[in-house]
This record gives C-alpha cells, structure tokens and sequence, in this order.
C-alpha cells in the first residue's frame, strides 16, 4: 500500500549515507533554485528561444564560467533527481530483488547521462571569431 508522506520527519541520527543523504537533499535543493533561475532568466527571459543557436551556445561557451555553471547544473540536478528516485524506491517497492534491479538501473542512468552531459561541455569546440548571437526575425 502506498503511504503519502508529510515531508516532515526526523532527519537520520545513526551518520552514513543516509545522514549524508539527507543533507544532500536539501542543499542541493536550495542550490539547484538559484541556479535553474538563472539558467531561466539567461536562457528564456533576456534571450529570444529562438535565437539560441550553434553560435549563441558557442559565445557563451568561449566563457569557461558558464561550463562550469553548466556542469554544476547538470551535476546537481542528477544527482538529486535520482536520489528522489531512490528515496521513492526504497519506500514503495517492497519486494528486495526488484527494489535492486530498479536502483541498478537508477545509478546506471545516472552514471550515462553524467558522463553524456560531461562529455559535451568538455569536448564542445567553440568557433574562433564568433560573433556572439545574431539572430534575425521575419
């Protein structure tokens, strides 16, 4: 039977991964609101979606900052996306061999699309002289 969880509970007392789980949890939380809303002002608000081509993406990646603060993003959003999803299986799924194959599957995704996102930002090849964003409305 599924139970509904208040979210308000005793955070863990006996230390490990499930205390370091539990801090992991919320501060990552509370960094990933600071840096969604910047990635939405940036990326949605001051520039046209329509403009966000090959040469905007590389004018703000001739800035090693923004990797950086693309990585965090990616890095903090996984992480603890597919530790909710940990959470949740540990409290729904009861029975032990498919609660395994299911947070196998959960680190596996996680480790492939970690890898996937470090890869392109460390391998994007900027263009040399781009001229920043030029886009054209109809």
């Amino acid at each position: 039977m599924l139970r509904v969880s208040s979210g308000i509970g005793p955070r863990p007392s006996a230390g490990g991964f499930e205390t370091f789980s539990w801090y992991y949890f919320r501060a990552s939380g509370v960094l990933l609101i600071f840096l969604v809303i910047i990635h939405l002002i940036i990326m949605h608000v001051s520039n046209d979606v329509a403009c966000t081509t090959f040469q905007f993406v590389t004018a703000r990646y001739s800035n090693p900052f923004w990797r950086l603060f693309d990585w965090l993003l990616l890095t903090l959003s996984l992480t603890h996306g597919l530790n909710g999803l940990r959470i949740a299986i540990d409290d729904y799924v009861s029975s032990p061999r498919t609660r395994i194959v299911l947070l196998s599957l959960a680190a596996v995704l996680l480790v492939v699309f970690f890898m996937l996102g470090t890869i392109t930002l460390i391998t994007f090849h900027t263009v040399a002289g781009s001229q920043g964003v030029q886009c054209v409305h109809s």
